[in-house]
């Protein structure tokens, strides 16, 4: 058996686990979920970072934290997961599809504008495998028409658009911390805002929306997305050593574009479209 993805764990990590085990600090509370949230929204440039269950889980709220009314359009690509457009569909609201460009994987951007409409109120671009999506076209657009840009980056943590970390250029970004990603906490995720009321507001809706002034009495419906201390553990070592997992990931996607470019039969994405940084290579 070929395994798609062993994760890579420090012994860090297990000192950091072993101190919540020693310290009873085992569940949604500890000093290791702010230091994740911290670090990692530094990391990607983003003023604040909520940690949630899943990448799932916070695609769903940061959605829900925009407001949208019945009716509303979020223009997504066709080729994700359906977690984006579960997320669009909880809020009430409708995914608008436009084609991925077979170059990159990625929304093909130049479809985006003759989408929208006087209901859109969010675009929701994937940065799929490692690519960046050409950001420049869409925040012109959501300038020009007052949209949301969601950035779905589970699968591009470290990449890089125009020198800007994937997850640090729209008004929100969500991760998946999944197994299989460059950063794991087994499972789990985090939004990052750029705006301190989309934070609050989103730490809220992943706490089954707990008032502050009296914690069982609700005004808003909310679930339980949080993160355990255990596994902000894990991802705290993780995001120390994101460097070096970065490096092995590019190594192995050279590694695979060299061994497999010759097959006819099979088409591999181009790395960009000469704007970014991604995994699978140097800047292009």
């Amino acid at each position: 058996m070929i395994p798609v993805n062993e994760p890579l764990l420090s012994d860090q990590a297990m000192k950091y686990v072993e101190e919540c085990v020693r310290t009873g600090w085992i569940s949604s509370e500890g000093r290791f979920i702010p230091e994740f949230e911290t670090k990692w929204a530094a990391y990607c440039r983003m003023n604040y970072g909520v940690a949630v269950s899943s990448g799932t889980a916070a695609l769903q709220i940061a959605v829900a934290c925009l407001g949208l009314e019945a009716g509303d359009e979020v223009i997504m690509p066709t080729f994700t997961i359906i977690s984006c457009a579960l997320a669009i569909i909880e809020a009430g609201a409708i995914p608008v599809l436009v084609d991925s460009d077979p170059r990159t994987w990625c929304m093909d951007t130049s479809q985006v504008e003759a989408k929208i409409t006087s209901r859109t109120r969010a675009i929701m671009p994937v940065h799929m495998y490692g690519h960046p999506v050409n950001m420049d076209p869409l925040q012109e657009l959501a300038r020009k028409h007052d949209l949301f840009i969601v950035e779905d980056a589970a699968e591009a943590h470290g990449a890089e658009y125009k020198g800007q970390k994937v997850g640090g250029i729209g008004d929100l970004s969500c991760f998946s911390f999944y197994a299989n990603k460059i950063i794991t906490t087994g499972e789990g995720g985090m939004v990052l805002s750029k705006r301190e009321d989309h934070a609050e507001r989103i730490r809220s809706m992943r706490n089954l929306c707990f008032r502050k002034d009296r914690r069982f009495y609700h005004t808003e419906l909310g679930h339980n997305y949080r993160l355990t201390n255990l596994q902000a553990a894990v991802g705290l070592s993780q995001v120390e050593r994101i460097e070096e997992h970065i490096r092995r990931k590019r190594w192995m996607g050279r590694a695979y574009t060299e061994r497999l470019s010759g097959l006819s039969h099979i088409a591999l994405p181009v790395r960009c479209l000469g704007a970014c940084t991604t995994l699978e290579g140097e800047r292009c």
